[in-house]
């Protein structure tokens, strides 16, 4: 279990550093980027990835993630800031439920009475975080601002369902194929932020490289330690898919309560606590 900890930790860290972002002006578009250049490098020096015989790779499975990790990233960042570590938590880990769901619509796999609760308790949880109220004690919130928890929700969803299409395919291993997936994203963030410097909207210098790095590091821990829990509890995933996602909203609501002094509705606490019934009940359901 000390992996799980370890990636639990590393998925809370990059909340953290992204709603830390603001507060020391980092260019936060600049910082995603970077930070694919460092998860690159990492992913090469541990896990070497095999590159030959890539002719036959789903290269629009992977130009599809590589476009959406830094736009999703981008759009997480901004949900951080603008509602909080905790209710964009809840939402990207309620995204489990888009690939459960593509998996009865697309992949035919049959849908228990059980993930039909656990569902219905999942979208209940959705729906009770959404910060639905217009101001808080301290701060205004956009009136709009629950369309940034939908995007996170959708964008990783669909991330999830594109991972798990790469990882049926068997011709390369699925650390080589996410060290290519990296490269696409890095090239295609890079891109980006090339055309914000030659608009003059933005400049590239070393602390926001700096920053990125750091960023990099702890989403790449993220994805490290997860592999490694499931290696060291092969015989028991739902243990390390549960206790992951559990984990990461329980840390998360703490970080974001005690550390930043994020204001919850009941409401919100309600739905922190639904999120993790609905999870408990989708894992055992698939066991």
């Amino acid at each position: 279990m000390l992996y799980v900890f370890l990636s639990v930790c590393c998925s809370v860290i990059v909340s953290v550093l992204l709603k830390l972002a603001r507060r020391y002006s980092v260019d936060i578009f600049q910082a995603i980027t970077w930070n694919y250049s460092m998860a690159i490098l990492l992913t090469w020096f541990f896990f070497r990835p095999q590159l030959q015989n890539l002719s036959h790779v789903p290269i629009n499975i992977y130009v599809a993630v590589g476009v959406l990790l830094p736009l999703v990233f981008w759009i997480m960042a901004a949900s951080v800031r603008v509602v909080g570590i905790v209710r964009t938590d809840v939402a990207q880990r309620l995204s489990l439920f888009i690939p459960i769901l593509a998996s009865f619509l697309l992949f035919k796999e049959p849908l228990n009475t059980l993930k039909i609760i656990g569902i219905g308790i999942g979208f209940a949880a959705i729906l009770c975080s959404i910060p639905w109220q217009k101001q808080t004690a301290n701060r205004k919130v956009l009136s709009n601002s629950w369309i940034y928890l939908v995007v996170v929700f959708l964008g990783f969803g669909a991330i999830d369902v594109l991972f798990k299409q790469v990882a049926a395919f068997k011709e390369i291993t699925y650390t080589t194929s996410l060290f290519i997936i990296y490269i696409l994203a890095f090239v295609i963030a890079f891109v980006g932020l090339l055309f914000k410097v030659f608009t003059k909207q933005s400049r590239i210098s070393w602390p926001h490289m700096m920053f990125g790095w750091v960023l990099g590091v702890a989403n790449f821990g993220n994805i490290l330690f997860y592999l490694k829990a499931h290696s060291a509890l092969s015989t028991s995933p739902s243990t390390v898919f549960s206790a992951m996602n559990i984990g990461v909203i329980t840390l998360g609501a703490v970080v974001g309560l005690f550390v930043f002094h994020e204001r919850l509705s009941l409401l919100n606490k309600i739905g922190i606590g639904l999120a993790i019934i609905a999870i408990i009940i989708i894992t055992y359901s698939q066991h």
